[in-house]
C-alpha cells in the first residue's frame, strides 16, 4: 500500500537507506575506482546518510518534547542539513547536495496556501508533482556544485533518474519507483561512458550508492522495497540480478528505524541495488586527467565553512586552481568543501580567507591504491591512547596537550559513529579509552567501540556524561598501568565529578525548576534544570553554591565563547571567600551554546 510523502516517510527513507548502504558498503568500496581508487565510497556514503538519519531523529525528538510532530519541510530540511555537516568524501558531498536540492522544493509553501509539507493540491509539497520537481532540482544542483562535471558518474545517474521520474504517472510512490528504475538503467551504462570504469569492468561506485538511496525512497513510499540489484560479471558486462532477502535483524539501528517497521514489512526483500565485487578490488589504469593515478593530487581536503556567497565564489575559483575533484555544496552561510590537492595547507588557508573553516579532515592518498600500501608501512601502534569528544576548540587543545585525540563538535551537530571510529584509527594505538562526554552519545560511542574492536583495537568506553567529567578522567589517565586499572581509575574520577552548565533558554518550556521563558538563564546540574534566572553571574553563583553544599575539593570552570572573563574571576573569588580548602581551575573551552561549564570533584 502506497504511503504519503510526509515526515514519517522521510524518517523511514533514512532508515532504509542506512540499512541498504550498510549492507552494500564493502561491495561499493571494492569497485571504487573514480575519481580516486581509494576504496572508501561506500563507507563515505554510509557515514553521510548516518549523519542525515541522526538529524531527522533529532527533529522528531525535538517536536516530540512539545507534543507535536515535524512537517515534511522540517524532516527533509533536517535530512539535508545532517548530510551536509556529516558529508564524507566526494560521493558523500555530492549526495548532500542532492538532498539539499530536494529539500529546496519539498520545503516550499504550496501555491494554494497550504503549509510546507502538507499534501494538498497538485504541485503542493508531498505531491507526485513536487517529488518530480525535487528530483529534477536535485540533479541540477549537483552540476552547479561540481567544478568540472564528468558524465558516467553519480551526476549522470541522478539526471537520468530525474528524467524517468518526470515521465511517471500516479502517486509519489510511482514517481520514486520510476526514479529508481531510471537510476539502475543509467548505472548499467556508466562503464560505456567513463573509460576508467570500462577498463576495470565496474559501474560507478557513487552512482551505485545513489541507486541504493533511491531504492530506499521507493520502499519508504510503497512499503515494498525493490528487489532488483546490479551485479558485475567476471567478463565485464553489467547485468541485472536478483537481490537477497533482508533479515529483520539487519534493519537499521534502532535510533533511526523507529518507524521503519510500520512503513516497510520485514518480509519484503530489500536491495541496495549495488554490484557484487569480483574477487579482488579492481586495479584500473588511471584516466587521462590524472584522477586515480599515482601522479594525481596527494591529499583529499574536506571542511565545513561558515562564509557568505561572495566569499565562496572566490574560494571556488582559488581551489579550482589548486587541484581537482572540487565540490562545494551548501548555502545560507554554511558550506561543505571538498577538493583533491597537493598542497593541503593552501586549501585550508583558502578556507580561512573565505570564512571560518572547521571539522577539517585531510587524507593522504599516498599511492594509487588509495594509500593502503602506505598504511601497511605505518610504524607500530602506541600501547594506549585516549579519544575524547569535546564541545570547543579550547578543550580540543587541552586534550592535544595531554596526548589525547579530540573530536570537536558543535551544538546540534553530534558526531556519527563513523567519525568516532575514524578518530580511534587516527589515535593509532592497540588500546583506546573513549570518552563520549555526553549521555546522548552513549549508543553512538558504543557502536564505534564495537566497530573498532572488530579491527583489533581494545576499546574501553568510559561513561563520561560531560566535558568536565572527561577532564577529570583524562587527568588520572596513566598508560603505564594495566588496561583494567586505568579503566577503573578513569571511570572513578568521572563518577566522582558532579557537572553543571549554564545555558540560555531559546523558548518557553516546562523544566524541573518550573516554567522558563525565552532568554532566561538556565542552570543545569547533572543534566537537569535546577535554577532559572535572569542574570548569568547570579545564576552561576547559585548553581555553584548548590553543588558545593554537598562538599568538594576542586572546582573546574570551562569558559564558553559567550562567557565574559570577569565571570570566571568572580566565581573563583567567591569560592576562595566562602569555601576553605577548595581549589579552582579555569580553562578556555570556546564552546558555543553553553557559556559556562562547571565541575566539582
Amino acid at each position: 500500500m502506497p504511503h504519503p510523502l510526509d515526515a514519517a516517510a522521510v524518517r523511514t527513507w533514512c532508515a532504509l537507506a542506512l540499512q541498504a548502504l550498510g549492507r552494500e558498503r564493502e561491495r561499493i568500496d571494492a569497485i571504487n575506482v573514480y575519481p580516486v581508487a581509494d576504496g572508501d565510497t561506500g563507507t563515505n556514503l554510509y557515514l553521510t546518510v548516518e549523519s542525515a538519519a541522526r538529524a531527522v531523529e533529532a527533529a522528531f525528538d525535538g517536536h516530540g518534547a512539545s507534543g507535536t510532530t515535524p512537517g515534511l519541510a522540517d524532516a527533509v530540511g533536517a535530512m539535508a542539513h545532517g548530510a551536509l555537516i556529516g558529508a564524507r568524501g566526494n560521493s558523500g558531498t555530492i549526495l548532500a547536495q542532492l538532498l539539499r536540492g530536494m529539500a529546496e522544493v519539498l520545503g516550499e509553501r504550496a501555491a494554494d496556501g497550504t503549509g510546507p509539507g502538507e499534501p494538498a493540491a497538485n504541485g503542493a509539497p508531498g505531491s507526485a508533482a513536487a517529488l518530480k520537481r525535487a528530483l529534477r532540482r536535485a540533479a541540477e544542483s549537483t552540476y552547479e556544485a561540481v567544478a568540472h562535471p564528468v558524465e558516467g558518474t553519480v551526476l549522470t545517474v541522478a539526471t537520468v533518474a530525474a528524467q524517468a521520474a518526470g515521465r511517471a504517472d500516479g502517486s509519489p510512490a510511482a514517481v520514486a519507483r520510476a526514479a529508481y528504475d531510471g537510476a539502475r538503467t543509467a548505472l548499467e551504462a556508466t562503464p560505456d561512458q567513463l573509460a576508467v570504469l570500462g577498463r576495470a569492468g565496474v559501474v560507478d561506485a557513487g552512482g551505485c550508492g545513489l541507486v541504493a538511496v533511491l531504492g530506499a525512497l521507493a520502499g519508504a513510499l510503497s512499503g515494498e522495497v525493490p528487489t532488483a540489484a546490479i551485479a558485475v560479471r567476471p567478463d565485464g558486462p553489467v547485468r541485472g540480478a536478483a537481490s537477497v532477502r533482508a533479515d529483520a535483524s539487519e534493519r537499521a539501528d534502532a535510533s533511526v528505524q523507529a518507524d521503519a517497521s510500520v512503513r516497510a514489512d520485514d518480509s519484503v526483500p530489500v536491495s541496495g541495488g549495488c554490484p557484487a565485487a569480483n574477487g579482488d578490488a579492481p586495479d584500473p589504469e588511471g584516466p587521462g586527467d590524472g584522477h586515480g593515478d599515482p601522479d594525481g593530487p596527494a591529499f583529499e581536503v574536506i571542511y565545513l565553512l561558515e562564509a557568505d556567497d561572495a566569499a565562496v565564489a572566490r574560494l571556488r575559483a582559488r581551489l579550482d586552481g589548486l587541484g581537482d575533484s572540487l565540490v562545494v555544496v551548501g548555502g545560507d552561510g554554511l558550506w561543505n568543501v571538498h577538493v583533491h590537492v597537493d598542497d593541503a595547507g593552501a586549501a585550508v588557508e583558502a578556507g580561512i580567507e573565505a570564512g571560518r573553516p572547521y571539522r577539517i579532515r585531510i587524507t593522504h592518498f599516498g599511492t594509487a591504491d588509495g594509500g593502503r600500501a602506505a598504511r601497511r608501512r605505518e610504524p607500530e601502534p602506541a600501547a594506549r591512547a585516549v579519544v575524547a569528544v569535546v564541545p570547543g576548540d579550547g578543550l580540543a587543545g587541552l586534550c592535544a596537550e595531554a596526548g589525547a585525540t579530540a573530536v570537536t563538535v558543535r551544538p546540534g551537530e553530534p558526531p556519527a559513529s563513523g567519525e568516532l571510529v575514524q578518530a580511534i584509527r587516527q589515535a593509532h594505538a592497540r588500546e583506546v579509552m573513549l570518552l563520549p562526554n555526553d549521555p546522548e552519545l552513549r549508543h553512538t560511542a558504543s557502536a564505534a567501540a564495537e566497530q573498532a574492536r572488530t579491527e583489533g583495537v581494545r576499546v574501553a568506553l568510559i561513561p563520561t556524561r560531560a566535558a568536565v567529567q572527561g577532564i577529570a578522567a583524562l587527568a588520572v589517565h596513566e598508560p603505564g598501568r594495566s588496561f583494567d586499572e586505568d579503566v577503573v581509575a578513569m571511570t572513578s574520577a568521572a563518577g566522582a565529578t558532579r557537572y553543571a552548565e549554564l545555558a540560555v533558554a531559546e523558548r518557553q518550556s516546562w523544566t524541573m525548576a518550573g516554567v522558563c521563558q525565552a532568554g532566561d538563564v538556565l542552570g543545569l546540574i547533572d543534566g537537569d534544570v535546577a535554577v532559572i534566572g535572569s542574570d548569568l553571574a547570579a545564576t552561576a553563583t547559585t548553581v555553584l553554591d548548590r553543588m558545593l553544599s554537598a562538599g568538594g575539593e576542586m572546582v573546574t570552570f570551562v569558559r564558553g565563547a559567550e562567557c565574559p572573563a570577569a565571570l570566571a574571576e568572580r566565581l573563583e573569588r567567591h569560592v576562595r571567600e566562602r569555601y576553605l580548602a577548595v581549589d579552582t581551575v579555569v580553562y578556555e573551552g570556546g564552546q558555543r551554546g553553553a557559556p559556562l561549564l562547571i565541575g566539582v570533584e
